[in-house]
């Protein structure tokens, strides 16, 4: 019961459970929950980017049809700001003072009857600004630099020395663009007060976030705040934090005495749920003519908010890439009058891959030697920063499985060389990596009478496939077929969960899982210890194993008996059993704990005359620990590989840089990928289980984003000779 022989848990993975719900409409969103006497609620936003309200006049509004409300800072009560989390600062209380600090920003809700209603009344509302200069561009003289936000800046070994005793050097500027996260769902919060009690449907990824932020803005007891999110229409990212929009809606359910709803419209998900801020980013790279690496400098900069934090170190993991004794970087965030970034997937190495990996295949053209060549011969065997064994790490493998998959040897070196008829024709690579993450979490696990089983705990499935992996982990720990498990989240009534975020939450809540089983077979043990008729008289655990949904010992599989059949004897309907995961400490194993590593292989068509770019294969192959479906773990690293074919080609959000007003803040004007931009993606898992935790999973959620840009723009140069440093690469500057 200590742990999982491999065989019994990898392979073509069993079909999503939750798909019949899904496919037939069962499935409940937040947008789908309706409750007697709902009211609805609509957003005016400011179309200012700085100053102040001077006034505001809702006459007009109030006496719309159907209006109950119209609240902002001159009549809201105080709220209280939210307290820090795991991700940083919660964003500022809403509605708290007369300062605009983005364009878009919350400046009143109106509550009425029905949505339609409350979309009417806000266009009445009159808002009189009192304009003030914006700070807008991330190069700005006069924003607020914060340096070294994080305290995570790291320098190891003598850079300005290693750069001096190289015979090349890389020295180049990238710059990646805002992107915004755009989940098919519109994020929807749905409150509903009893007295001080307040449960909210929310599109959230973390339900216990919801649960304390909104505890502590309204000075209310955390027991009595319930958020449930069984279903969430995709984020992203973007719901990580507890946005003002939800507060507003507890405040509107609160001040009229009804539930209210309130659901974004697509404009208002540019300005409401975070995005992916900006970079500006210099790298420099030297080496010896044989291609060792000397020196790396990897300086970042990056958007933040004027009032928030955004977790985003663009350059950390060039501090762990690659072997190289002589290693900068330094990042650096530009406060600016912009919406509140946020996480969005594979946050700040999404934007720091793109500008390293680029570094490094230009690093290869300058020394004549082939790009995965000098990625290989620079592999970083051990971790940079400690020195120790990585707990896995198969990217060696990475590189050499994707190669032969892909076909990398007929790649011909010179750029410009390869063709298919009057196409030119580019081969591109890059390594990707995840950092390691992981927090606590708890389950609990119960066997009932009729030999089912429930297991649960309040994480959150935002498509990922958390309730197909969750019952299969629980039904293979516990002996059981599928059918007789039931996997329970999105509730925060349940035991605690960290966020769907950060790729970290399969192996956390696995842990957890694995601890919650492990312990319901412990308890059986238990109750049949001192039961001189049971053949499990005096078992501990090491002595049994499950299966057929009985316990039975080890030496003499014979001898054992059913759950269901210890119940009955006992006169018990069920038993449960509590688990909780807590992060592994892997240096005092001696090791360095391992995220996600991979490789992206990439081939693109170009035509020279149109300038239109198609990527036509990609390679992924992906170390992510132990897979635990690998069906679920495929799809997740295409749906992220198609997030970097966005990133890579479609996806900017475009800021008017007079007023601060989003432009293109609709999907018909934002780009992203469709069907017809995406070919087939092949993906490989290779490496083992990761040697930390019992399950041994590293995450796979952000990973199959990372390293896909790169890899299409390092495979544009190779096609064309051209060196595009800016994201994403447009028809416009293949054209020129």
């Amino acid at each position: 019961m200590t742990t999982l022989d491999p065989a019994e848990v990898i392979g073509s993975g069993m079909e999503r459970v939750d798909a019949p719900q899904k496919v037939t409409g069962r499935a409940h969103y937040p947008n789908d929950h309706v409750y007697p006497g709902m009211a609805h609620a609509a957003l005016v936003r400011s179309t200012v980017a700085a100053g102040r309200i001077r006034g505001i006049d809702a006459a007009r509004a109030r006496q719309a049809p159907g209006v109950l409300a119209v609240l902002s800072h001159l009549d809201a009560p105080e709220l209280r700001r939210a307290p820090m989390t795991l991700l940083g600062p919660s964003p500022p209380a809403p509605f708290q003072d007369d300062r605009i600090l983005h364009h878009g920003q919350h400046v009143a809700v109106v509550v009425a009857e029905t949505a339609e209603e409350a979309r009417l009344a806000a266009s009445l509302v009159e808002v009189d600004y009192e304009p003030a200069a914006a700070l807008l561009g991330i190069a700005h003289p006069d924003a607020e630099v914060l340096d070294n936000p994080w305290d995570l800046d790291h320098t190891r070994g003598d850079v300005e020395a290693g750069f001096a005793a190289s015979d090349v050097v890389v020295d180049e500027t990238y710059t990646t663009p805002d992107n915004t996260n755009n989940p098919l769902g519109l994020m929807t919060t749905l409150a509903v007060w009893d007295g001080d009690s307040l449960t909210v449907h929310d599109s959230t990824q973390w339900t216990h976030n919801v649960r304390t932020s909104l505890a502590a803005a309204f000075g209310v007891p955390e027991s009595g705040v319930r958020c449930l999110a069984p279903y969430v229409g995709g984020a992203f990212g973007a719901g990580l934090r507890v946005w003002p929009h939800v507060v507003i809606t507890a405040l509107a359910a609160r001040v009229v005495g009804r539930p209210v709803k309130l659901v974004l419209s697509r404009p208002e998900m540019f300005t409401s749920v975070g995005h992916r801020p900006d970079s500006v980013q210099h790298v420099r790279i030297g080496a010896t003519l044989s291609g060792e690496l000397l020196a790396i400098s990897h300086l970042g900069t990056s958007s933040v908010a004027m009032e928030d934090d955004d977790y985003e170190p663009v350059s950390l993991g060039s501090a762990v890439s690659y072997g190289c004794p002589n290693v900068l970087t330094h990042d650096r965030q530009v406060r600016l009058n912009i919406p509140c970034p946020g996480s969005m997937r594979a946050p700040a190495e999404g934007q720091g891959n793109f500008a390293l990996e680029s570094a490094v295949d230009e690093l290869a053209y300058a020394l004549g030697m082939d790009p995965l060549e000098l990625r290989l011969r620079n592999h970083a065997d051990t971790d940079q920063r400690s020195g120790l064994p990585w707990s896995s790490n198969a990217l060696r493998e990475c590189y050499v499985t994707g190669a032969e998959r892909f076909g990398w040897s007929r790649r011909t070196p010179e750029p410009g060389s390869m063709r298919d008829g009057r196409l030119l024709v580019g081969f591109g690579v890059a390594g990707a990596a995840y950092p390691y993450y992981q927090v606590p979490c708890q389950a609990r696990a119960s066997v009932r009478r009729d030999g089912s089983a429930y297991v649960r705990s309040a994480a959150t499935d935002i498509g990922t496939g958390t309730y197909t992996v969750m019952t299969q982990l629980s039904a293979r720990l516990l002996g059981l077929e599928t059918s007789l498990v039931r996997f329970g989240l999105g509730d925060s009534d349940m035991p605690y969960a960290p966020q769907a975020g950060g790729s970290g939450l399969t192996g956390a809540l696995g842990n957890a899982v694995h601890a919650a089983c492990q312990g319901l077979v412990q308890a059986f043990l238990d109750a049949v210890h001192d039961d001189q008729a049971s053949p499990l008289h005096g078992a501990v655990l090491a002595d049994v194993t499950v299966g057929g949904g009985r316990i039975h010992r080890r030496d003499d599989p014979g001898q054992g008996e059913s759950y269901a059949g210890i119940l009955a004897r006992l006169g018990l309907e069920e038993l449960s059993a509590d688990g909780r995961s807590t992060p592994p400490q892997a240096e005092n194993l001696g090791m360095a704990a391992a995220g996600a590593f991979g490789a992206k292989f990439v081939e693109v068509r170009i035509d020279p005359d149109l300038g239109t770019l198609r990527v036509a294969r990609v390679v992924s192959v992906v170390d992510g620990g132990r897979i635990l479906n690998e069906r679920t773990a495929r799809s997740q690293i295409i749906g992220g590989t198609v997030g970097g074919i966005g990133q890579a080609m479609f996806e900017k959000t475009e800021t008017d840089p007079g007023t601060g007003r989003i432009a293109n803040a609709t999907l018909g004007d934002y780009l992203v990928a469709v069907n017809a931009d995406v070919p087939d993606v092949d993906v490989v898992f290779v490496g083992g289980p990761d040697r930390t935790t019992p399950v041994g999973t590293k995450g796979v959620g952000e990973v199959g984003l990372v390293g896909t840009a790169a890899a299409i723009a390092n495979a544009v140069y190779h096609a064309t000779g051209r060196r595009l440093r800016s994201l994403p690469i447009t028809i416009e500057q293949l054209l020129l």
